[in-house]
């Protein structure tokens, strides 16, 4: 295990389709894709969600996510991402990455944020030690963009990717998720969009992570038909990356500005070389993203456990890591948690 995601919120300002589909568009949407024939299960209830997010106790302080990263690190963890829900509704942020980035052994500290409130707070990220951002950007067209996040929010997210730049944060990647009939005409304006902004920009195939548990298979684009398409427009050269735990497979254009990497969890599932651990905000371990399990660290943390407790606790868990996720099986269930609980 090298690469430990740490969820800091499970509150987000958005409510995007795949996620937190809790909009009357997002009901509207799946009711339009919802096919008796194909699905012979009951359609999923859409009726708006009364969320209760986690009380302010309920979750970690600094002080304990920092104790559990230091702890990880010395057992194997060089990567760290800070993910929500949306990280930047937190307080205090940088204070975070500051005490992070003074741990010893940690090589990359980066953070997913959907930009809407990156601009104010980018320049004390950036000073703080967060090397690294990625932004979540499904959509240029500011109508489809309010439709897919519930946030009238594209303007907030274009102007944040620049700003990441001059301020040296590298590289930039943004992410989309790609649903058919929704936003999958505009693959290649996000591709050229990459392209011409010279950044990375990673499609990532529809997951069943979403809170209305109303995801349908028919929506998710393949990877090999997103890969056919943009081959189709642009001269793509393949990156042969020495990260063997990598999930992106990546391309760079041919005049050599920005990349494109499509990830692909259900139709080309690479979780035998996955190194990945997910700490939620309230303190759990997960192992996957579709665990059915999680293991909580908070009595150990809010205890008199010592480190050495602790790393113990989590080897043991290591050790009890899922062989892969169960995405199209019979039987598969999908997680209680959504992403925005669980932490990208």
């Amino acid at each position: 295990m090298r690469d430990l995601r740490v969820s800091i919120t499970d509150r987000c300002n958005f409510r995007c389709l795949y996620c937190l589909p809790e909009t009357e568009e997002a009901a509207n949407f799946y009711r339009g894709k919802f096919d008796p024939l194909k699905n012979p299960h009951p359609q999923p209830a859409l009726t708006p969600i009364v969320r209760e997010w986690k009380p302010k106790s309920a979750l970690l302080t600094y002080e304990e996510i920092e104790r559990v990263v230091r702890v990880a690190v010395g057992l194997g963890i060089e990567k760290v991402r800070l993910t929500g829900g949306e990280p930047l509704l937190r307080r205090g942020v940088p204070e975070l990455v500051a005490r992070l980035a003074a741990i010893a052994g940690i090589r990359d500290l980066a953070m997913t944020t959907n930009g809407f409130q990156f601009g104010p707070q980018a320049a004390a990220l950036r000073t703080a030690g967060l090397k690294r951002v990625s932004f979540s950007c499904d959509s240029l067209d500011a109508t489809n963009f309010k439709r897919i996040t519930g946030r009238d929010g594209l303007s907030a997210v274009l102007a944040a990717i620049p700003q990441a730049k001059a301020l040296g944060f590298a590289p930039v990647k943004v992410n989309a998720v790609v649903i058919r009939g929704l936003n999958d005409h505009e693959l290649e304006a996000l591709a050229e969009f990459a392209r011409a902004q010279d950044i990375s920009f990673r499609f990532i195939e529809f997951m069943p992570l979403d809170s209305g548990h109303a995801w349908l298979r028919d929506l998710v684009i393949p990877s090999r038909e997103i890969l056919a398409r943009l081959q189709a427009r642009f001269d793509l050269r393949p990156v042969v990356s020495e990260n063997k735990s990598e999930t992106a497979k990546r391309w760079t254009f041919a005049d050599g500005r920005g990349e494109i990497g499509i990830i692909a969890p259900v139709t080309e599932a690479f979780c035998g070389h996955c190194n990945r651990l997910r700490l939620t905000a309230d303190g759990k371990i997960r192992t996957c993203l579709f665990s059915l399990h999680e293991h909580d660290l908070k009595p150990l943390l809010r205890g008199t456990a010592s480190d050495a407790d602790l790393a113990a606790r989590l080897r043991e868990i290591v050790l009890g890591k899922e062989d892969r996720h169960h995405i199209g099986e019979a039987g598969f269930q999908q997680p209680e948690r959504t992403m925005s609980c669980i932490g990208g």
